[in-house]
């Protein structure tokens, strides 16, 4: 009941407030019904004049108070045809009026729609035209004193407090759009930023996926080859290149389901294999040999640290390369891995002794340069191309320290370093 209770007195406010705010809607959609009520309120207060002197006093009213009707619309005409009324009144000698009035209302108009500059002039009329007004109007019998007295409470007065209520909505209107525009930029640089985080994510998704399914595929494909040719002849060695074509699809479903998992939503128990490294490589290329590639590696230099986003740059650089090697070096490469610890960086490098050269034009392939975005997250760089002696040669450069760990630029003598050393052959694509 409490809670029932609760919620009825949660609905009543708001069924209180959105007839409110329709009805607020509704007028702020047709200002001059609004407007023309106000200069009909002013009017009333010309009855007595109008009875009394009919012929000057109705003309004058409606010079002062239809203006009133489209202020919003054309703030410095209705002011102005305001003032020429109230001319009028001095010169025909019909003396002061409640009607006046809508002098202030519309210098207030004016100090809240138009430039300051504009509304200071206006208000140095409403202060001439007081000054004017108080000395044809002011009786006689009163000392300056009280002339100055009588014009300030009467006239300047009012009219000063109009103008600074005025320009002060004008001062809050402009800030108020201000935030709004303000408001409106942010709103559109977090999109933006949105958006080039989702393209950012969705380029990382596809590097990882590229790399898993090229590398795995390929040595299921090289796999299911001897399989096939083994299948008569040598029954065993075709059941061992099934097994290893099994073992090598469940690895790739589970690098697979770990990439997809960023994609996934309520699913905060599944267990997702942990990021390849450095030490990972070991089990890459005892992979890469029982596909039938013969493979040597060499560790130069005492190991580093790395941050490990940059260790894994470096195990897709060389599970790439292998996968290149097996596609395009031919059937009798041979590769050589190595692992080089340098003073500022790691030097990766794989080469080959297979055909070498360019991959065929259109073959579509995105492996060098989605090691070269790894790297470069990184600090670290790519250089990839056919080796001097024949075969393919790719050497990844990653730097130590905080530039790899912030993917910030490297220091320009420190990569300079690190490609000096590096002994990187000519850049191509593959």
């Amino acid at each position: 009941m409490a809670v029932a209770r609760q919620s009825d007195d949660e609905r009543q406010p708001r069924a209180y407030a959105e007839p409110v705010s329709a009805i607020y809607a509704w007028l702020r959609r047709h200002p001059i019904l609004v407007d023309g009520v106000l200069a009909a309120a002013l009017a009333l207060f010309m009855v007595g004049n109008i009875v009394r002197r009919p012929l000057p006093m109705v003309p004058l009213t409606l010079l002062m108070v239809v203006p009133v009707a489209y202020r919003r619309r054309a703030p410095l005409l209705a002011f102005a045809l305001a003032a020429l009324s109230g001319a009028g009144q001095i010169v025909l000698a019909a003396g002061p009026s409640g009607s006046d009035l809508a002098v202030l209302v519309l210098l207030y108009t004016v100090a809240a729609y138009r430039p300051r500059r504009e509304s200071v002039t206006a208000l140095a009329i409403c202060l001439i035209g007081s000054a004017v007004a108080v000395a044809a109007w002011a009786p006689d019998r009163l000392r300056p004193v009280e002339r100055l007295f009588t014009g300030t409470v009467m006239f300047a007065g009012p009219a000063l407090i109009a103008w600074v209520l005025g320009d002060s909505m004008r001062y809050r209107r402009a800030y108020y759009v201000a935030l709004e525009d303000r408001a409106a930029r942010l709103e559109a640089e977090r999109d933006a930023q949105a958006k080039v985080a989702a393209a950012a994510e969705r380029a990382r998704i596809a590097r990882e996926l590229h790399d898993v399914i090229a590398h795995n595929v390929s040595v299921m494909v090289v796999q299911a080859d001897g399989a096939g040719y083994a299948l008569s002849s040598d029954p065993e060695r075709a059941r061992a290149a099934i097994a290893a074509i099994a073992a090598t699809g469940r690895q790739a479903l589970t690098e697979m389901r770990r990439l997809l998992g960023v994609l996934r939503t309520g699913d905060e128990d599944a267990r997702l294999a942990p990021l390849p490294g450095l030490g990972d490589l070991r089990g890459l290329l005892d992979q890469a040999r029982a596909a039938g590639l013969s493979v040597s590696f060499r560790l130069e230099g005492a190991r580093r640290g790395l941050p490990e986003g940059a260790e894994l740059a470096a195990y897709r650089v060389v599970q790439e390369s292998l996968t290149n090697i097996r596609k395009h070096a031919g059937p009798a490469a041979a590769a050589a891995v190595s692992l080089r610890y340098q003073p500022d960086c790691l030097v990766v490098g794989v080469t080959d002794n297979g055909v070498g050269g360019e991959i065929p034009a259109g073959s579509g392939g995105h492996g060098i340069a989605g090691m070269r975005e790894r790297a470069e997250m990184y600090a670290g760089t790519v250089q990839a191309g056919p080796a001097p002696g024949g075969g393919f040669r790719v050497v990844a450069t990653l730097p130590y320290g905080p530039a790899a760990k912030n993917g910030a630029a490297t220091p320009a003598g420190q990569a300079q370093a690190c490609q000096l050393t590096a002994g990187a052959g000519p850049g191509g694509s593959r």
